[in-house]
């Protein structure tokens, strides 16, 4: 593999010479890869192979969390050459992960324009579209003819990522609207821009919710949107890499609170860097608390088993479908979170208007339970009722899966909303308490069902 030339010169230092030649010939991408598949305290060395253009390819593909890991064993003149050719969002990033005294140092020794634009995202609050907007971005005034801006544009050092859109607005900055680079291509030199406008009520507030961002860029199909002040004068914008980054760190962050690594009492953010490389008592106390719920309900689920335990002695048969009683509904459970959450994070639900969606999800849990009822109560029939001289216990089947899917629901909906209004977190919350609720409720359903069709006390 590529990556072995990189070990080889930390292992033998007369390999120097051809570990430098072979990163710097590799592609940045390929070199982020190769690099941090060698040991943390080693990667500065590896980093320092390269030359300082591909340094700052390699440094850009990197995550916030990894460049701070490696700022963190270099030397301030090396370091300060890596953050003066990064975006200002890109910094203000990095500068989230450093700790403050490093952040402060670093910053008094930016450029006095790097500084300005640093401090200028950091004065917005965490989470607004201020904090998550970039200040590269080609602004024109309305009057300029399409001739001169195609020359404007070519002679712009913005990426071409940064250059799909070309804003305009008017002599004091109040944005007027955008204008497609490539429908320059297409209209007479002469003509001037403002017959070429789009979107002019397509803009963000600079202290709106970056989710906003997401929304807004959705719903009207664009590469970037602009970021106004509260006087509407044009003072930044987000791109489609801007928000792709943020809904991936988004469905990232809910996957690892799903599987119970988040905190009830508090929303942290969770890395997995630390989850993985960290000490075990950590990784503990982040997933224990929900699991001692799921087993406290384990025990309770087993007091029913033994409540009901004649009624499986006369009816051994009845046990091959505790699984599935159980099982079906913790599923339905887990999906109606799941809808719930990205419901959420999308602004699909309203949680001071929930009564609608509730009885949406009621009435789906119904007819999905109605339709799997039926199917297991008929195989329930003829595989182990008729056989064994129960067939009551398909009826048992049915209308306990009816009532434990239709239950998983209506719970998979409620206790995150419940969870939500109380301000605990509800991604690793919900599913433990519903796993509960509805193993115990659907288990007593079942074998009350059993004992009292078959005619046991």
């Amino acid at each position: 593999m590529r990556h072995n030339i990189l070990n080889e010169f930390l292992l033998q230092p007369f390999a120097l010479e051809a570990a430098k030649k072979e990163a710097n010939r590799l592609p940045a991408a390929e070199l982020v890869q190769s690099i941090m598949e060698i040991k943390p305290h080693k990667r500065v060395l590896a980093f320092r192979l390269l030359e300082k253009q591909k340094a700052i390819a390699v440094f850009e593909y990197l995550r916030p969390e990894q460049q701070a890991d490696l700022i963190r064993a270099m030397e301030t003149p090396e370091v300060m050459s890596l953050l003066e050719a990064l975006d200002p969002g890109d910094r203000v990033r990095l500068f989230e992960e450093l700790p403050a005294k490093i952040t402060k140092r670093l910053l008094a020794n930016l450029s006095p324009q790097a500084r300005e634009g640093v401090n200028l995202l950091l004065g917005y609050p965490e989470r607004s579209a201020g904090r998550l907007m970039s200040l590269r971005y080609l602004a024109v005034r309305d009057s300029v003819t399409v001739q001169s801006l195609l020359a404007i544009v070519r002679q712009s050092e913005l990426h071409d990522n940064e250059l799909t859109l070309v804003f305009v607005v008017d002599a004091d900055r109040y944005y007027r609207g955008f204008v497609r680079t490539v429908r320059l291509v297409k209209s007479s030199p002469e003509e001037t821009i403002s017959h070429l406008l789009e979107g002019t009520n397509i803009a963000i507030r600079a202290s709106d919710r970056d989710l906003q961002a997401v929304q807004l860029l959705k719903d009207n199909d664009l590469p970037a949107i602009p970021v106004v002040d509260n006087e509407g004068r044009l003072i930044g914008d987000i791109t489609f890499d801007d928000v792709i980054d943020l809904v991936e760190e988004e469905a990232t962050d809910a996957a690892l609170a799903q599987g119970g690594v988040g905190n009830l009492l508090r929303r942290d953010k969770v890395w997995s860097e630390r989850l993985i490389r960290g000490s075990s008592w950590y990784a503990i106390q982040l997933r224990i608390l929900f699991l001692i719920i799921t087993l406290i309900g384990g025990m309770l689920v087993g007091g029913v088993i033994e409540r009901f335990e004649e009624v499986l002695e006369a009816v051994s048969a009845a046990a091959v479908f505790i699984p599935l009683v159980m099982d079906m509904g913790g599923n339905v459970g887990t999906q109606s979170t799941t809808v719930f959450a990205r419901g959420i994070a999308w602004n699909h639900i309203n949680v001071n208007r929930f009564l609608p969606y509730l009885l949406r999800e009621l009435q789906i849990g119904a007819s999905m339970g109605a339709i799997l009822g039926l199917v297991a109560g008929i195989i329930a029939y003829f595989w182990q009722g008729l056989p064994n001289g129960i067939p009551q216990l398909g009826t048992a089947v049915a209308i306990s899966l009816f009532c434990v899917i239709a239950l998983g629901a209506v719970l998979g909906a409620i206790l995150p909303w419940i969870m939500l209004k109380l301000g605990f977190d509800h991604a690793p919350g919900a599913d433990p308490f519903i796993t509960t609720i509805k193993d115990f409720t659907g288990l007593w359903i079942y074998f009350t069902l059993v004992g009292w069709l078959v005619g046991i006390d």
